[in-house]
């Protein structure tokens, strides 16, 4: 066991997780390396567990969040999600959620991307931290722009929703 790791059965996800990633043991065995800001914790289940475990939490599934997905903005295919948009969890896949080589990075904390090779990029977080994906660079772009325009879209539903409210509570003392 490295001294950096901390190992648990399973991890909730908060708002300090910057990336869920596919690791494995010497034996090959699927398990998930999440970053936190100040420190790495391994866990047994895939990356794809963790995160539809977090999206339960919160009171949905994967599933659910990615049907959300699609009906906020016609995303179908390795479709960002929200796993808690009142504290800004908003995650992207890095391949296929069914592929047991999906990572899955935290929208808010990239700082900077540059291309590695033809077939993986290098993300730079806001902590300092650099992690290689293996994601082509074209690919990370288009799936931090289609996460930037879903949380958009579900913001500004959530700030219509909650001003509508502000409004409705005022008007008996207008």
């Amino acid at each position: 066991m490295e001294n950096n790791h901390l190992y648990y059965p399973t991890y909730e996800i908060t708002p300090l997780t910057t990336a869920i990633l596919v690791h494995r043991d010497k034996t090959g065995r699927v398990s998930t390396r999440i970053l936190e800001e100040k420190e790495e914790i391994i866990v047994s289940q895939s990356p794809t567990k963790v995160v539809d475990y977090a999206c339960r939490f919160f009171g949905s599934s994967l599933k659910g969040r990615q049907d959300g997905t699609r009906d906020v903005c016609g995303i179908t295919h390795k479709a960002p999600i929200s796993i808690d948009p009142t504290s800004g969890m908003y995650f992207f896949p890095t391949a296929s959620p069914s592929n047991a080589n999906c990572s899955w990075i935290a929208h808010s904390h990239i700082d900077q991307v540059n291309k590695a090779d033809s077939k993986s990029t290098e993300i730079l977080f806001k902590t300092g931290k650099t992690i290689r994906a293996d994601i082509s660079f074209g690919s990370l772009l288009n799936q931090i722009q289609r996460t930037a325009q879903f949380r958009y879209l579900l913001d500004n539903r959530i700030k219509y929703l909650q001003k509508q409210t502000v409004e409705m509570v005022a008007e008996p003392y207008a």
